[in-house]
């Protein structure tokens, strides 16, 4: 299916699902007010701080993504203290947590919805120097959109399982919506990287490890094991996080069974959603054990056999305080859950056998004998009992699960410095300033300040400082300012609209205007190390509806354009596959040049080639138009030739540009 037609289908798909999604709030509102408050969020009508403009959203779905990026969002604060970091969720849960964690340090919304106006409306707002997205929950639109405006997405924490992989391969009308898009891929392990490739991911890419290695474990988790350590002292705690239908009821029944053994044992049961947790209650009422639910407040009575863990955010305590952990989601087809929250308290864990959503993890820990696999209620009562019994036993597991806990840190330094590398190197110096209807962004290194009339000739002319002029069909300025020499540019219309509206344009959302597009894809390029020239500002002036934009990029020194160039004499076999060479570096990043030509092609004084006017150019997916971009290129070489009295080329020596261009491409 073509893509267009994948785009269509989606966009039907999703506004289609809306009106079920709408229900699904309000159904969920019932149990928890909270997913019928803040519900702007969802569709981005709420309103931005300027403040908040310009930095880095991070988006973590729900509270266990959000516990795993912690460390990341914190790394990130340290490595970029000059950007606004904005952590978005799509749960009140998760939202809870991001406010308990880092308060007013930094922003917070609810992700939007995955319509193509709400996107829009969360990217003009915020207008995100990049976009880090944990795991794998990746919407079409968004990315789709981040990628039109030259905003990096970044998957951290990759993870992709077997199942899901098919399942991608089966929705691959989706997928190819997905993949493309991303900018760069971090993967927690060689397999998920390897899945990836296999569904046709051909971005970068590195394998990081799994920030969930990093955890680090909320204050309020310290508090809550200190106050409850008294009133669970000297009984044996038997915990099982995260649960699912199915499940329960054994654990239930092997509980019946160890009180024979174990009069004072506590079963704590931790459901995996929120909406089971009355359906676990009756369950347990049914039984012979008495029951207390951890919402009611009241203290652990020396009774209780079973603790209904119906609150939030406590999990880690509840696994810090166990004896014993049994990790839900693994006696039933579900995939199991993560096990490393046990492991980082040295604990010794129990699993069933389906634990593929974590496959990694759990065949390490099988390597160090620290993981104990049930399979019913029967190996689930001679397990617990075994561990329980022999307590050197339960510590030793322990230990070697928390040495391999430590063994597999450091997956948030190495995140950090792959999107260090990745984005641009002048990412701290680059700001925005909004003053009423005129948005400027620039670098602060060039410019400790930027006013509109900065982006006007006479505002040079009168300080003296324009060095020169293009020769062009619309003047472009040479400037002097300070130790930078700078091209300003303003944005005109070509032709018949041209002559009538001359540099008006369409109003459109800032981030997809002609100036702020062409900037942020400069800024990429840069950050990749191609030879383009750097950004320096941009202006974006609204006016009713229509708009005007101009652009200051750094001028590449002592250089001539290529057509220039052939007019006083030809170039060496070297020089064109060096040409072709330069453009097949651009086209194996994805960049597409919509006006490549002879004109936009220099050469500086080293023999340096530079591509230069990436007005409406793009990252694209890599396809047929690279061939048709060099087409562009030589048809504009043989109009030179017919227009100029002298022109050092001819067809002949196209056959040595291509040739640079192939071993470009074939490394």
């Amino acid at each position: 299916m073509p893509v267009w037609c994948s785009r269509l289908l989606y966009q039907v798909v999703i506004y289609i699902l809306l009106p079920l999604l709408l229900l699904y709030f309000i159904y969920r509102s019932f149990k928890d007010v909270a997913y019928r408050q803040r519900f702007s969020e969802r569709f981005a009508w709420q309103s931005v701080p300027v403040e908040a403009v310009g930095g880095i959203v991070v988006h973590a779905v729900s509270v266990g993504e959000v516990v795993a990026a912690t460390p990341l969002i914190k790394r990130l604060m340290q490595q970029y203290p000059n950007l606004p970091i904005t952590v978005t969720c799509t749960t009140p849960t998760g939202s809870e947590r991001i406010k308990q964690t880092f308060a007013d340090t930094v922003f917070h919304y609810y992700l939007q919805i995955d319509t193509p106006g709400a996107v829009k409306r969360f990217l003009t707002k915020l207008q995100p120097t990049a976009l880090i997205i944990l795991e794998t929950e990746l919407w079409p639109n968004l990315l789709q959109q981040c990628q039109t405006a030259s905003i990096p997405s970044i998957i951290v924490n990759a993870r992709l399982s077997v199942r899901s992989a098919k399942g991608y391969r089966r929705g691959y009308c989706f997928s190819q919506l997905l993949l493309p898009n991303i900018s760069l891929l971090l993967s927690q392990d060689r397999a998920t990287l390897r899945r990836f490739r296999a569904l046709g991911y051909t971005g970068a890419a590195q394998v990081c490890g799994n920030v969930k290695y990093d955890m680090a474990i909320p204050d309020h988790v310290a508090a809550m094991v200190q106050q409850l350590t008294p009133q669970l002292q000297g009984r044996p705690i038997w915990v099982a996080g995260s649960t699912h239908a199915g499940e329960d009821q054994l654990l239930i029944n092997a509980c019946k069974q160890l009180k024979k053994q174990f009069d004072n044992i506590l079963l704590i049961i931790v459901p995996r959603h929120l909406e089971r947790f009355d359906t676990v209650a009756e369950l347990i009422q049914r039984s012979d054990l008495t029951m207390q639910r951890r919402s009611s407040g009241e203290v652990i009575r020396a009774d209780t056999n079973v603790l209904l863990g119906d609150t939030m955010g406590e999990l880690l305590a509840w696994y810090q305080l166990a004896n014993v952990v049994f990790i839900g989601g693994s006696l039933i087809e579900r995939g199991g859950h993560n096990p490393l929250e046990a492991m980082c308290f040295a604990k010794p864990i129990q699993s069933g056998p389906y634990v593929f959503n974590f496959a990694q993890a759990y065949k390490w820990l099988a390597q160090r004998e620290a993981i104990n696999w049930l399979t019913d209620e029967a190996t689930l009562v001679a397990n617990t009992q075994l561990l329980l019994e022999q307590p050197e036993l339960a510590q030793q597991q322990g230990a070697a699960g928390l040495a391999l806990y430590q063994q597999h840190s450091g997956a948030c330094q190495r995140i950090v410095q792959a999107i260090t590398n990745f984005l641009p190197a002048d990412v701290n110096h680059f700001r925005q300033q909004q003053q009423g209807s005129q948005q400027i962004w620039y670098q602060s290194d060039v410019f400790s300040n930027l006013s509109a009339e900065q982006f006007n000739p006479e505002h040079w002319q009168h300080k003296n400082a324009i060095i020169g002029q293009s020769q062009g069909r619309n003047t472009a300025w040479f400037i002097q300012h300070q130790d930078t020499r700078i091209v300003l540019r303003h944005y005109y219309r070509g032709g018949l609209m041209g002559k009538l509206l001359h540099d008006q344009f369409s109003l459109v959302p800032v981030t997809h205007s002609r100036a702020m597009q062409e900037f942020a894809l400069l800024r990429r390029m840069h950050s990749m190390g191609l030879p383009v020239p750097r950004p320096i500002a941009a202006n974006y002036q609204r006016d009713g509806l229509i708009y005007r934009a101009d652009i200051m990029i750094e001028l590449v020194a002592q250089c001539q354009d290529l057509a220039t160039v052939l007019s006083h004499r030809e170039l060496s076999a070297t020089e064109w596959q060096n040409v072709g060479k330069t453009i097949a570096q651009f086209h194996q990043q994805g960049v597409y040049h919509s006006d490549l030509n002879c004109r936009n092609i220099l050469l500086d004084a080293k023999g340096q080639i530079w591509l230069i006017d990436f007005d409406k150019c793009a990252i694209r997916q890599l396809g047929a138009w690279r061939h048709e971009n060099l087409q562009r290129l030589q048809r504009s070489l043989i109009k030179e030739q017919g227009l100029a009295a002298r022109f050092y080329w001819h067809l002949a020596q196209w056959p040595e540009l291509e040739l640079g261009y192939q071993k470009q491409l074939n490394g």
